[in-house]
């Protein structure tokens, strides 16, 4: 049993998965901050509030912070906006590069030389006009 937990983290796309979920992390505190400290700041400059995440509503002696939840709004579609436009944007356009189009399927048919219609490629006579046919050595795959 630990056997198969010891192949299963020692597996590299475990470790990458695990790097990715450490700078998306970092990544998301970068963009929380800079939601928290600059750009709310700055909208509440424009709305003429002093601090935007400090908007607040009291039901029953509950406070609401509708503030800071929408500054964890502004934060996740920035953290999904960079997210879809630097690491999926280039990997689809990566990928689709890299894909190589399917090789041609080798021809089942050929052209009679006499009158032109379509028959089997092995084919010693053409079965429309009957005109003989050289046969070509077909090489073994």
């Amino acid at each position: 049993m630990l056997s198969g937990f010891k192949q299963f983290i020692l597996r590299g796309n475990v470790v990458d998965m695990a790097v990715g979920v450490v700078i998306g992390a970092a990544f998301a505190t970068v963009v929380t901050a800079f939601t928290k400290d600059l750009l709310t700041p700055l909208i509440a400059a424009l709305v003429g509030k002093p601090d935007f995440s400090s908007i607040t509503f009291t039901l029953n002696g509950t406070a609401f912070a509708v503030g800071d939840f929408i500054n964890a709004l502004v934060a996740f579609l920035l953290v999904a906006v960079a997210v879809y436009f630097f690491v999926v944007t280039p990997v689809n356009a990566l990928v689709s590069r890299m894909r190589k189009a399917p090789a041609p399927a080798d021809p089942t048919t050929k052209k009679c030389p006499e009158c032109l219609s379509e028959i089997p490629i092995d084919a010693r006579r053409c079965a429309h006009c009957g005109q003989p046919l050289a046969v070509a050595a077909r090489q073994a795959s």
